[in-house]
């Protein structure tokens, strides 16, 4: 099979921000938005940007994210002449390693990426929330005649410690690129997004994974290296919603953001959809003597309480008398009559008492405990 672009996502990261969100489960397998996982970002990305090979490079708490993905059927990437593959660490005839960094996962899945025959390949992160047409930045691409197309976008510049600045021309070529730079010399800011022509890529690999100095990454070595030998970086400009959701703050926020009206990431919008894998549960059911306004409630829920400006997931049961304001509750959650839960993550699975709350990151976070 030939694709003229390949996709990897890179899908193996531990997750510790999100605290006991990611104790059992990958990162990119932790629930959004009532109905989502944030793997489904990504996935439907590429799908609907017509790509049909995808690699999912996973690591850390991989199996429900790996039985989740299966076939990459949901997402349309399962057709004839289409490929989804789970890429985890394996043992070669050299021998078994995790995947040491971002660089690493990609040069440990070169004999997938050969196979695919693919002249570009793009790479993502795997717990980003936004919407993207990938060939669009394809042909910015090849436009430019890119060694490696970065895409970007503007973050406050108080944030812009958190990420890769990018620094550009006025002809959005790359002069300098700073990884997680203390003082950042723009706010223009690296979405973990990245274009390469492969035999670029291939080569550039091969040589840092025999640098023993090297973290194996890609904004502190590949990207930084590629600039020096004066290869061809591009900035590509994004403009829309994204969110690194790689917090709990930040995922509560994503969250909120779905109830905005104004909110650029048009998830209610009948064109390039979000796909996910349906839990095919019961109809939700709202009691005569619920409120439910201002809120996202996905199938299987019964609501017997007060919800305002939330977002619910499948299977969650709110008895009489309770409140939930400003909160996600995932998956399964009961919140028990009495208890009032306002600006708040629950967690999947929880029993939510009035002596079931804490404090994190300024949200309340309930419970995060599977029981």
């Amino acid at each position: 099979m030939k694709a003229e672009m390949a996709a990897v996502i890179l899908a193996g990261g531990r997750g510790t921000r999100l605290k006991s969100l990611t104790k059992s489960v990958a990162k990119p397998a932790v629930f959004f938005g009532g109905k989502y996982r944030i793997i489904d970002f990504p996935l439907s990305n590429a799908a609907n940007s017509g790509i049909d090979h995808v690699g999912v490079a996973t690591q850390y708490e991989s199996t429900t994210l790996n039985n989740y993905i299966g076939t990459g059927r949901n997402w349309g990437l399962n057709g004839t002449g289409a490929l989804t593959s789970i890429l985890p660490p394996r043992e070669t005839p050299e021998g078994a390693s995790w995947y040491a960094g971002t660089a690493d996962a990609i040069y440990q899945n070169i004999p997938w990426l050969d196979k695919s025959h693919c002249r570009y390949v793009v790479i993502l992160s795997g717990d980003h929330i936004y919407k993207m047409d990938y060939s669009k930045m394809l042909d910015f691409h090849k436009e430019n005649d890119a060694d490696v197309t970065i895409a970007c976008i503007q973050v406050p510049i108080e944030e812009a410690p958190r990420f890769g600045i990018v620094c550009s021309d006025r002809n959005n070529r790359i002069n300098e690129f700073q990884e997680k730079p203390k003082v950042p010399k723009s706010n223009y800011a690296s979405m973990g997004i990245y274009i390469f022509t492969y035999d670029l890529l291939r080569a550039a690999l091969i040589e840092d994974a025999a640098d023993a100095n090297s973290a194996h990454d890609f904004g502190n070595n590949i990207l930084p290296k590629l600039l020096n030998d004066g290869r061809r970086l591009f900035s590509y400009p994004f403009k829309g919603y994204w969110k690194d959701v790689g917090t709990v703050h930040s995922l509560w926020e994503a969250n909120m953001d779905l109830l905005n009206d104004d909110c650029e990431l048009k998830l209610f919008s009948g064109d390039f959809k979000i796909y996910s894998n349906d839990t095919y549960s019961k109809p939700s059911y709202i009691a005569p003597d619920a409120e439910v306004v201002d809120s996202i409630v996905n199938q299987g829920a019964t609501i017997r309480g007060k919800v305002t400006h939330s977002v619910i997931s499948n299977e969650v049961v709110i008895e009489e008398g309770a409140i939930v304001e400003d909160s996600c509750i995932m998956p399964g959650a009961l919140i028990k009559a009495g208890v009032h839960v306002k600006d708040a993550i629950v967690a999947q699975k929880t029993v939510v008492t009035e002596n079931a709350v804490g404090t994190e990151d300024d949200i309340l976070l309930v419970n995060v405990e599977d029981n």
